[in-house]
């Protein structure tokens, strides 16, 4: 089979932001025109995962989507001294650097769509920072999970953080996923810098439980909708569940044969269901 040389339609550029005080140089990826949709990776990853979504031409005929690089993530170096501090990710760094990227790139309602800890933020914004969005897609998120690892594992001297990431994140991506896009998935971990993952883990022992709380989002204003993979044995299928439960007017689609990062590993079949949810934001 030949190969010919082509460019995608993705462009890249730098950012540089105030978070947390700090001057912070971020990298976004965008491609398409019309309506903004903001597009979130999920812990210890990178924009990559959104690269199908970015070179889908029926797709970035009407959306126009822009996939940043949080801080400390994929292209967006740490801000200056990061030597001498530790990385830990919190609920108001995230919901900080989401705003000011809306803001600084003069975003008109646009839509989020973030997975796994960028799901949570979903939720977080649509409870708290409904306004500047028209609606929200959280991907494997849920209300509360419990931290079922040892976050220590990812940030040691004798072993490789990266590999190690990747070994947790492959139990959680679906068999039926095929082989390059669950190997690219994982390479992302393994890529990770030292101590991010780990730092990306640390947002759920610190972000305050939703439970009880998402019954005052207003879903007529800005709509909610929930993906799982039914293979997610993180978010499981029953946590998004009990979560859509206690947003009114929330919809729910559970995706089959999809584990935790869906946008990536099996992305023909995630595809039609980020359509339906494009589809939900009215």
């Amino acid at each position: 089979m030949t190969i010919h040389p082509r460019f995608e339609p993705i462009t890249g550029r730098y950012l540089t932001l105030q978070i947390g005080g700090r001057a912070n140089r971020i990298y976004i990826e965008e491609a398409g025109q019309g309506q903004p949709v903001i597009c979130f990776h999920t812990a210890g990853a990178d924009n990559r995962q959104w690269r199908h979504i970015l070179n889908d031409g029926e797709l970035t005929a009407n959306y126009r989507f822009i996939a940043p690089d949080l801080p400390w993530h994929g292209k967006s170096l740490p801000p200056d001294g990061f030597e001498e501090e530790e990385y830990l990710l919190t609920t108001e760094t995230y919901v900080e650097t989401v705003l000011k990227l809306v803001e600084a790139l003069g975003l008109d309602t646009p839509i989020y769509a973030g997975c796994s800890m960028g799901g949570r933020i979903a939720l977080q914004l649509a409870l708290n920072h409904p306004a500047p969005f028209k609606g929200f897609i959280a991907i494997e998120a849920s209300d509360f999970q419990p931290a079922w690892y040892d976050i220590d594992w990812f940030h040691r001297p004798d072993a490789h953080g990266g590999e190690m990431g990747a070994a947790l994140v492959s139990a959680n991506i679906a068999p039926q996923s095929p082989a390059p896009d669950r190997w690219s998935t994982q390479w992302m971990f393994m890529q990770s810098g030292p101590g991010v993952f780990r730092g990306d883990l640390n947002f759920y022992t610190r972000d305050d439980s939703l439970v009880g709380q998402l019954g005052g989002i207003d879903t007529s204003q800005t709509p909610v909708h929930i993906m799982v993979g039914d293979y997610d044995m993180t978010c499981t299928p029953e946590d998004a569940e009990r979560t859509a439960a206690t947003i009114p007017g929330a919809t729910l689609a559970v995706m089959k044969g999809i584990g935790h990062f869906p946008m990536s590993e099996n992305p023909a079949t995630f595809r039609p269901h980020f359509i339906e949810a494009l589809a939900k934001m009215g």
